[in-house]
Protein backbone atom coordinates (compact mmCIF):
# COMPACT_ATOMS: atom_id res chain seq x y z
CA UNK A 1 0.00 0.00 0.00
CA UNK A 2 1.05 3.53 -1.18
CA UNK A 3 -0.35 5.39 1.74
CA UNK A 4 1.86 6.13 4.43
CA UNK A 5 0.69 4.26 7.48
CA UNK A 6 1.58 4.39 11.85
CA UNK A 7 4.35 1.72 12.87
CA UNK A 8 3.36 1.05 16.63
CA UNK A 9 5.76 -0.79 18.90
CA UNK A 10 4.26 -2.32 22.08
CA UNK A 11 6.17 -1.69 25.48
CA UNK A 12 4.68 -4.65 27.49
CA UNK A 13 6.73 -5.62 30.76
CA UNK A 14 4.47 -8.22 32.41
CA UNK A 15 4.24 -5.93 35.46
CA UNK A 16 2.45 -3.49 33.83
CA UNK A 17 3.89 0.14 32.82
CA UNK A 18 1.62 2.32 35.59
CA UNK A 19 3.59 2.46 38.66
CA UNK A 20 0.28 1.02 40.46
CA UNK A 21 -0.97 -1.37 37.30
CA UNK A 22 0.60 -4.21 39.06
CA UNK A 23 -2.48 -3.31 41.69
CA UNK A 24 -5.04 -3.68 39.30
CA UNK A 25 -7.47 -6.16 40.14
CA UNK A 26 -6.83 -7.68 36.72
CA UNK A 27 -3.11 -7.75 36.22
CA UNK A 28 -1.22 -10.47 37.30
CA UNK A 29 2.19 -9.78 38.86
CA UNK A 30 2.42 -12.95 40.17
CA UNK A 31 3.08 -14.14 36.56
CA UNK A 32 5.92 -11.59 35.74
CA UNK A 33 8.16 -15.07 35.40
CA UNK A 34 5.93 -16.87 33.27
CA UNK A 35 7.24 -17.61 29.91
CA UNK A 36 3.20 -18.82 29.07
CA UNK A 37 2.28 -15.30 30.31
CA UNK A 38 4.98 -13.56 28.12
CA UNK A 39 3.25 -15.66 25.20
CA UNK A 40 -0.07 -14.59 25.99
CA UNK A 41 0.85 -10.97 25.91
CA UNK A 42 3.52 -11.36 22.70
CA UNK A 43 0.13 -13.13 20.42
CA UNK A 44 -2.10 -10.10 21.76
CA UNK A 45 0.54 -7.54 20.36
CA UNK A 46 0.37 -10.01 17.03
CA UNK A 47 -2.94 -9.98 17.06
CA UNK A 48 -3.03 -6.19 17.07
CA UNK A 49 -0.47 -6.56 14.20
CA UNK A 50 2.55 -4.19 16.54
CA UNK A 51 5.32 -4.28 14.18
CA UNK A 52 7.21 -5.23 17.61
CA UNK A 53 7.61 -6.59 21.14
CA UNK A 54 10.16 -3.61 23.04
CA UNK A 55 11.91 -3.92 26.18
CA UNK A 56 13.55 -1.72 28.26
CA UNK A 57 16.27 -3.37 30.27
CA UNK A 58 18.87 -2.63 32.86
CA UNK A 59 21.84 -4.22 34.57
CA UNK A 60 20.97 -3.31 38.47
CA UNK A 61 18.48 -3.29 40.61
CA UNK A 62 16.81 0.22 40.20
CA UNK A 63 14.63 1.78 42.89
CA UNK A 64 13.75 5.26 41.11
CA UNK A 65 12.04 3.67 38.06
CA UNK A 66 8.55 3.07 40.34
CA UNK A 67 9.28 1.38 43.35
CA UNK A 68 10.42 3.94 46.64
CA UNK A 69 13.98 4.43 47.50
CA UNK A 70 12.15 5.69 51.36
CA UNK A 71 10.09 2.51 51.79
CA UNK A 72 11.31 -0.69 49.62
CA UNK A 73 8.54 -2.35 51.32
CA UNK A 74 5.82 -0.60 48.65
CA UNK A 75 5.80 -0.40 45.21
CA UNK A 76 7.61 -2.05 42.46
CA UNK A 77 10.16 -1.61 39.86
CA UNK A 78 10.24 -2.56 36.12
CA UNK A 79 13.98 -2.64 36.17
CA UNK A 80 14.00 -4.55 39.57
CA UNK A 81 13.64 -8.06 38.32
CA UNK A 82 12.67 -9.49 34.71
CA UNK A 83 13.03 -11.88 32.06
CA UNK A 84 17.10 -10.89 30.44
CA UNK A 85 15.30 -9.85 26.41
CA UNK A 86 17.31 -11.43 24.27
CA UNK A 87 17.01 -15.04 26.22
CA UNK A 88 13.02 -14.19 26.27
CA UNK A 89 12.84 -13.19 22.48
CA UNK A 90 14.93 -16.12 21.12
CA UNK A 91 11.87 -17.82 22.93
CA UNK A 92 9.25 -16.24 22.12
CA UNK A 93 9.89 -15.98 18.13
CA UNK A 94 9.56 -19.98 18.15
CA UNK A 95 6.15 -19.20 18.38
CA UNK A 96 4.73 -16.09 16.85
CA UNK A 97 5.54 -15.58 12.90
CA UNK A 98 5.62 -11.53 12.20
CA UNK A 99 6.17 -9.89 15.29
CA UNK A 100 9.45 -8.14 15.64
CA UNK A 101 11.79 -7.99 18.35
CA UNK A 102 13.16 -5.21 20.21
CA UNK A 103 15.98 -5.96 23.18
CA UNK A 104 17.59 -3.09 24.85
CA UNK A 105 21.39 -3.64 25.29
CA UNK A 106 24.29 -1.20 26.82
CA UNK A 107 26.88 -0.08 24.71
CA UNK A 108 28.86 1.16 28.47
CA UNK A 109 28.47 -2.00 30.49
CA UNK A 110 28.84 -5.00 26.90
CA UNK A 111 31.41 -5.81 24.38
CA UNK A 112 30.93 -5.48 20.61
CA UNK A 113 31.58 -8.91 19.71
CA UNK A 114 29.34 -10.27 22.36
CA UNK A 115 26.77 -7.82 21.73
CA UNK A 116 26.85 -8.39 17.46
CA UNK A 117 26.57 -12.46 18.27
CA UNK A 118 24.13 -12.54 20.22
CA UNK A 119 21.44 -9.86 18.15
CA UNK A 120 22.75 -12.09 14.75
CA UNK A 121 21.65 -15.10 16.41
CA UNK A 122 18.14 -13.51 17.30
CA UNK A 123 18.02 -12.30 13.94
CA UNK A 124 18.65 -15.59 12.29
CA UNK A 125 16.69 -17.53 14.77
CA UNK A 126 13.55 -14.99 14.50
CA UNK A 127 14.09 -15.27 11.01
CA UNK A 128 14.51 -11.35 10.46
CA UNK A 129 12.73 -9.95 13.55
CA UNK A 130 15.06 -8.29 15.50
CA UNK A 131 16.12 -5.23 16.73
CA UNK A 132 18.61 -3.38 18.93
CA UNK A 133 17.51 -0.94 21.68
CA UNK A 134 20.87 1.15 21.98
CA UNK A 135 21.59 1.99 25.38
CA UNK A 136 24.06 3.83 26.87
CA UNK A 137 23.07 3.52 30.70
CA UNK A 138 21.90 6.45 32.52
CA UNK A 139 21.89 4.48 36.07
CA UNK A 140 25.07 5.12 38.16
CA UNK A 141 24.32 1.90 40.37
CA UNK A 142 25.21 -0.34 37.45
CA UNK A 143 28.83 0.86 37.95
CA UNK A 144 28.59 -1.21 41.24
CA UNK A 145 27.82 -4.42 39.64
CA UNK A 146 30.69 -4.18 36.71
CA UNK A 147 33.78 -3.98 39.10
CA UNK A 148 34.22 0.03 38.66
CA UNK A 149 34.24 3.02 40.62
CA UNK A 150 32.35 4.92 38.99
CA UNK A 151 30.21 5.20 36.36
CA UNK A 152 31.09 7.42 33.00
CA UNK A 153 29.90 10.27 32.38
CA UNK A 154 27.55 11.45 29.44
CA UNK A 155 30.70 12.29 26.79
CA UNK A 156 32.08 9.08 27.86
CA UNK A 157 29.39 6.83 27.04
CA UNK A 158 28.54 8.35 24.14
CA UNK A 159 31.75 8.88 22.54
CA UNK A 160 31.77 5.21 23.55
CA UNK A 161 28.52 4.13 22.46
CA UNK A 162 29.71 5.62 18.76
CA UNK A 163 32.60 3.66 18.24
CA UNK A 164 30.65 0.55 19.81
CA UNK A 165 27.97 0.58 17.10
CA UNK A 166 30.53 1.43 14.52
CA UNK A 167 32.66 -1.86 15.28
CA UNK A 168 29.40 -3.87 15.74
CA UNK A 169 28.21 -2.95 12.36
CA UNK A 170 31.30 -4.05 11.03
CA UNK A 171 30.87 -7.50 12.97
CA UNK A 172 27.37 -7.75 11.16
CA UNK A 173 29.64 -7.31 7.96
CA UNK A 174 31.91 -10.00 8.29
CA UNK A 175 30.58 -12.37 5.66
CA UNK A 176 28.70 -11.23 2.62
CA UNK A 177 25.07 -12.43 2.18
CA UNK A 178 26.27 -15.27 -0.03
CA UNK A 179 29.52 -16.26 1.23
CA UNK A 180 28.27 -19.67 2.59
CA UNK A 181 27.99 -21.94 -0.45
CA UNK A 182 27.19 -25.63 1.05
CA UNK A 183 28.99 -26.61 -2.02
CA UNK A 184 29.25 -30.37 -1.35
CA UNK A 185 30.60 -31.31 -5.22
CA UNK A 186 33.71 -29.00 -4.71
CA UNK A 187 34.31 -29.20 -1.23
CA UNK A 188 33.62 -25.63 -0.43
CA UNK A 189 31.74 -24.62 2.79
CA UNK A 190 32.42 -20.86 2.28
CA UNK A 191 34.32 -18.45 -0.19
CA UNK A 192 36.79 -17.33 2.10
CA UNK A 193 36.99 -14.46 -0.20
CA UNK A 194 33.56 -13.01 0.83
CA UNK A 195 34.68 -13.16 4.91
CA UNK A 196 36.02 -9.71 6.07
CA UNK A 197 37.26 -8.92 9.56
CA UNK A 198 36.54 -5.60 11.09
CA UNK A 199 40.82 -4.95 12.37
CA UNK A 200 38.82 -2.10 14.01
CA UNK A 201 41.54 -0.13 16.21
CA UNK A 202 39.99 3.37 18.10
CA UNK A 203 40.11 4.75 21.22
CA UNK A 204 37.70 2.48 23.04
CA UNK A 205 38.05 -1.18 21.04
CA UNK A 206 40.06 -3.07 19.66
CA UNK A 207 38.10 -5.63 17.67
CA UNK A 208 40.32 -7.78 14.78
CA UNK A 209 38.29 -11.01 14.20
CA UNK A 210 35.39 -11.94 12.02
CA UNK A 211 32.14 -12.91 13.55
CA UNK A 212 31.34 -15.97 14.15
CA UNK A 213 27.69 -16.05 12.78
CA UNK A 214 27.04 -15.77 9.26
CA UNK A 215 25.38 -12.09 8.31
CA UNK A 216 22.40 -11.25 10.14
CA UNK A 217 19.21 -12.19 7.20
CA UNK A 218 18.08 -8.22 7.81
CA UNK A 219 21.87 -7.30 6.65
CA UNK A 220 21.71 -5.73 10.23
CA UNK A 221 19.38 -6.22 12.81
CA UNK A 222 17.15 -2.58 13.11
CA UNK A 223 19.27 -0.05 15.37
CA UNK A 224 16.83 1.66 17.67
CA UNK A 225 17.94 4.54 20.25
CA UNK A 226 15.86 6.59 22.89
CA UNK A 227 16.78 9.56 24.03
CA UNK A 228 16.13 13.72 24.56
CA UNK A 229 19.77 14.57 24.97
CA UNK A 230 22.02 16.99 22.14
CA UNK A 231 24.36 13.63 22.12
CA UNK A 232 21.19 11.09 21.99
CA UNK A 233 19.54 13.03 18.73
CA UNK A 234 23.18 13.27 17.15
CA UNK A 235 23.90 9.88 17.79
CA UNK A 236 20.26 8.85 16.61
CA UNK A 237 20.79 10.84 13.27
CA UNK A 238 24.17 8.91 12.76
CA UNK A 239 22.59 5.16 13.18
CA UNK A 240 19.08 4.61 14.60
CA UNK A 241 16.36 3.77 12.22
CA UNK A 242 13.74 4.10 14.84
CA UNK A 243 14.20 6.49 17.50
CA UNK A 244 11.79 6.40 21.08
CA UNK A 245 10.57 9.50 22.29
CA UNK A 246 8.93 11.36 25.56
CA UNK A 247 6.72 14.39 24.30
CA UNK A 248 3.24 15.85 25.82
CA UNK A 249 2.55 18.53 22.73
CA UNK A 250 2.23 18.24 19.27
CA UNK A 251 4.52 21.81 18.82
CA UNK A 252 7.01 19.96 21.36
CA UNK A 253 7.14 16.88 19.01
CA UNK A 254 6.97 18.56 16.03
CA UNK A 255 9.87 20.36 16.97
CA UNK A 256 11.64 17.17 18.21
CA UNK A 257 10.61 15.58 14.74
CA UNK A 258 11.81 18.24 12.61
CA UNK A 259 15.13 18.20 14.67
CA UNK A 260 16.34 14.65 14.46
CA UNK A 261 15.43 14.67 10.53
CA UNK A 262 17.34 17.63 10.24
CA UNK A 263 20.27 16.51 11.20
CA UNK A 264 20.26 13.05 8.42
CA UNK A 265 21.87 14.40 5.57
CA UNK A 266 24.91 14.81 7.28
CA UNK A 267 24.99 11.48 7.73
CA UNK A 268 24.02 10.68 3.79
CA UNK A 269 20.47 9.47 5.29
CA UNK A 270 16.54 10.20 4.03
CA UNK A 271 13.86 11.35 6.36
CA UNK A 272 12.54 7.66 5.60
CA UNK A 273 15.56 5.81 7.20
CA UNK A 274 14.58 7.03 10.29
CA UNK A 275 10.82 6.46 12.26
CA UNK A 276 10.42 8.83 15.30
CA UNK A 277 7.86 6.89 17.58
CA UNK A 278 6.89 9.04 20.68
CA UNK A 279 5.85 7.17 23.47
CA UNK A 280 1.85 7.23 24.41
CA UNK A 281 -0.35 5.71 26.99
CA UNK A 282 -3.70 5.04 26.60
CA UNK A 283 -6.81 4.81 28.46
CA UNK A 284 -9.70 4.07 26.18
CA UNK A 285 -13.06 2.86 26.72
CA UNK A 286 -16.53 2.82 25.15
CA UNK A 287 -17.28 5.92 26.76
CA UNK A 288 -15.04 9.35 27.99
CA UNK A 289 -16.63 8.59 31.54
CA UNK A 290 -15.31 5.01 31.97
CA UNK A 291 -11.70 5.83 30.23
CA UNK A 292 -11.44 8.55 33.26
CA UNK A 293 -12.74 6.07 35.76
CA UNK A 294 -9.32 3.74 34.50
CA UNK A 295 -7.28 6.31 35.46
CA UNK A 296 -8.80 7.39 38.20
CA UNK A 297 -8.89 3.78 40.10
CA UNK A 298 -5.12 3.05 39.12
CA UNK A 299 -4.05 6.46 40.05
CA UNK A 300 -5.89 5.90 43.46
CA UNK A 301 -3.83 2.59 44.08
CA UNK A 302 -0.79 5.00 44.28
CA UNK A 303 1.06 4.51 47.38
CA UNK A 304 2.83 7.96 47.72
CA UNK A 305 6.53 6.72 48.72
CA UNK A 306 6.20 4.97 45.05
CA UNK A 307 5.12 8.32 43.65
CA UNK A 308 7.55 10.58 45.46
CA UNK A 309 10.35 7.57 44.33
CA UNK A 310 9.18 7.40 40.70
CA UNK A 311 8.75 11.60 40.58
CA UNK A 312 12.71 11.88 42.13
CA UNK A 313 13.81 9.97 40.64
CA UNK A 314 12.81 11.49 36.86
CA UNK A 315 13.10 14.90 38.48
CA UNK A 316 17.12 14.80 38.85
CA UNK A 317 17.67 12.06 42.05
CA UNK A 318 15.82 14.67 44.43
CA UNK A 319 14.84 14.27 47.56
CA UNK A 320 10.96 15.35 48.14
CA UNK A 321 10.19 13.42 51.24
CA UNK A 322 10.76 16.84 53.44
CA UNK A 323 7.98 18.90 50.99
CA UNK A 324 4.04 18.68 51.42
CA UNK A 325 2.55 16.39 49.02
CA UNK A 326 -0.06 18.94 48.54
CA UNK A 327 2.01 21.96 48.23
CA UNK A 328 3.36 23.24 44.70
CA UNK A 329 6.00 21.17 43.28
CA UNK A 330 9.39 23.25 44.26
CA UNK A 331 10.70 24.12 40.89
CA UNK A 332 12.63 27.29 42.21
CA UNK A 333 14.94 24.66 44.97
CA UNK A 334 15.72 22.61 42.29
CA UNK A 335 19.00 22.93 39.01
CA UNK A 336 17.66 21.68 35.99
CA UNK A 337 20.17 19.39 34.81
CA UNK A 338 18.49 17.21 31.88
CA UNK A 339 15.77 17.42 29.30
CA UNK A 340 13.74 14.98 30.87
CA UNK A 341 14.03 17.09 34.33
CA UNK A 342 12.96 19.83 31.93
CA UNK A 343 10.17 18.32 31.14
CA UNK A 344 8.64 17.52 34.37
CA UNK A 345 9.12 21.52 35.53
CA UNK A 346 7.16 22.14 32.84
CA UNK A 347 4.35 20.01 32.94
CA UNK A 348 4.25 21.35 36.62
CA UNK A 349 4.24 24.65 35.64
CA UNK A 350 1.62 24.78 32.97
CA UNK A 351 -0.93 22.76 35.21
CA UNK A 352 -0.19 24.45 38.60
CA UNK A 353 0.81 20.84 39.80
CA UNK A 354 1.20 19.67 43.79
CA UNK A 355 3.71 17.31 43.93
CA UNK A 356 0.76 15.07 44.33
CA UNK A 357 -1.05 15.87 41.05
CA UNK A 358 2.70 15.72 39.47
CA UNK A 359 3.49 12.28 40.06
CA UNK A 360 0.04 11.07 39.68
CA UNK A 361 0.18 12.50 36.64
CA UNK A 362 3.49 10.82 35.49
CA UNK A 363 3.21 7.43 37.00
CA UNK A 364 1.17 6.68 34.08
CA UNK A 365 3.72 6.85 31.63
CA UNK A 366 6.89 8.08 33.24
CA UNK A 367 6.34 11.29 31.53
CA UNK A 368 5.46 10.20 28.38
CA UNK A 369 1.94 10.94 26.42
CA UNK A 370 -1.09 10.28 28.24
CA UNK A 371 -4.47 9.73 26.17
CA UNK A 372 -7.69 9.36 27.64
CA UNK A 373 -11.29 8.97 26.03
CA UNK A 374 -13.07 6.88 23.24
CA UNK A 375 -11.26 5.16 20.55
CA UNK A 376 -12.20 8.14 18.37
CA UNK A 377 -11.31 10.73 20.41
CA UNK A 378 -7.47 8.84 21.25
CA UNK A 379 -6.92 7.93 17.44
CA UNK A 380 -8.22 11.92 16.57
CA UNK A 381 -5.01 12.64 18.56
CA UNK A 382 -2.61 10.52 17.50
CA UNK A 383 -3.87 10.66 13.95
CA UNK A 384 -2.71 14.77 14.46
CA UNK A 385 0.20 13.91 15.16
CA UNK A 386 1.09 11.28 12.74
CA UNK A 387 -0.35 13.74 9.39
CA UNK A 388 1.67 17.23 11.09
CA UNK A 389 5.23 16.01 11.29
CA UNK A 390 5.11 15.06 15.02
CA UNK A 391 5.36 11.45 14.76
CA UNK A 392 6.13 8.29 11.85
CA UNK A 393 4.16 6.04 14.63
CA UNK A 394 4.01 5.27 18.80
CA UNK A 395 5.53 3.06 20.97
CA UNK A 396 2.34 2.01 23.07
CA UNK A 397 2.62 1.62 26.86
CA UNK A 398 -0.33 0.30 28.04
CA UNK A 399 -0.82 1.09 31.54
CA UNK A 400 -2.00 -2.25 32.90
CA UNK A 401 -1.01 -5.83 31.17
CA UNK A 402 -2.89 -7.27 29.95
CA UNK A 403 -6.42 -5.07 30.22
CA UNK A 404 -4.50 -2.17 28.78
CA UNK A 405 -2.82 -4.22 26.01
CA UNK A 406 -6.22 -6.07 25.10
CA UNK A 407 -7.97 -2.47 25.48
CA UNK A 408 -5.80 -1.12 22.61
CA UNK A 409 -5.61 -4.27 20.28
CA UNK A 410 -9.47 -4.54 20.60
CA UNK A 411 -10.40 -0.28 20.44
CA UNK A 412 -7.79 1.77 18.92
CA UNK A 413 -6.47 -0.36 16.15
CA UNK A 414 -9.92 -0.97 14.64
CA UNK A 415 -10.63 2.82 14.57
CA UNK A 416 -6.74 2.91 12.59
CA UNK A 417 -7.48 0.38 10.70
CA UNK A 418 -11.27 2.11 9.28
CA UNK A 419 -9.46 5.43 8.76
CA UNK A 420 -6.91 3.64 6.60
CA UNK A 421 -4.09 4.58 9.34
CA UNK A 422 -2.94 1.11 9.96
CA UNK A 423 -2.08 -2.23 8.35
CA UNK A 424 -4.98 -5.13 8.06
CA UNK A 425 -1.97 -7.46 7.36
CA UNK A 426 1.66 -7.28 8.04
CA UNK A 427 3.87 -6.31 4.86
CA UNK A 428 6.53 -9.07 5.31
CA UNK A 429 8.01 -11.11 6.69
CA UNK A 430 10.94 -9.10 8.43
CA UNK A 431 10.36 -6.21 10.84
CA UNK A 432 12.47 -4.14 8.01
CA UNK A 433 9.75 -5.06 6.08
CA UNK A 434 6.97 -4.17 8.19
CA UNK A 435 9.00 -0.80 9.69
CA UNK A 436 9.29 -0.24 5.80
CA UNK A 437 13.20 -0.10 6.44
CA UNK A 438 15.82 -0.11 3.72
CA UNK A 439 18.53 -3.44 3.57
CA UNK A 440 21.46 -2.08 4.38
CA UNK A 441 24.57 -3.32 2.27
CA UNK A 442 27.36 -5.14 2.76
CA UNK A 443 29.65 -1.73 3.95
CA UNK A 444 33.23 -4.29 2.86
CA UNK A 445 31.03 -4.98 -0.85
CA UNK A 446 30.27 -1.33 -1.16
CA UNK A 447 34.09 0.10 -0.43
CA UNK A 448 35.09 -2.47 -3.14
CA UNK A 449 32.92 -2.68 -5.93
CA UNK A 450 31.56 1.42 -5.56
CA UNK A 451 34.18 2.88 -4.04
CA UNK A 452 32.27 4.43 -1.48
CA UNK A 453 30.61 4.65 2.07
CA UNK A 454 27.86 2.36 3.28
CA UNK A 455 24.43 2.08 1.16
CA UNK A 456 21.05 1.17 0.89
CA UNK A 457 19.75 -1.33 -1.15
CA UNK A 458 15.78 -1.20 -1.85
CA UNK A 459 13.66 -4.16 -0.49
Amino acid sequence: MSQRQIKLGAFIPTTSRHAAGWRHPASRPQDHLSFDYAIELAKTAERGLFDAYFLADGLAVNWSHGASKHNKNVGYSDKVVGFEPLTLFVAISAVTKNIGFIATASTTYEEPYLLARKYASLDHISKGRAAWNILTTISTETARNFDLSAHPDAKVRYERADEFIEVVQKLWDSWEDDAFLYDKESDHFFEAAKQHEPLHQGKYFNVQGALNVSRPPQGYPVVVQAGLSEDGRELAAKYAEVIFTAQQSLTDAQAFYRDVKGRLAKYARHADDLKVMPGVSVFVAKTEQEAKEKYALLNSLIHPDVGLGLLSGLAGDIDLSPYDLDAPFPTEDIEIKSNRQQMMFEIAAKNHFSIRQLYEYIVSARGHWTLIGTPEQVVDQLQEWFENEAADGFNVLPPTTPAGLDDFVNFIIPELQRRGLFRIEYEGSTLRENLGLKRPLNQYLVSTQYGCSLLDQPL
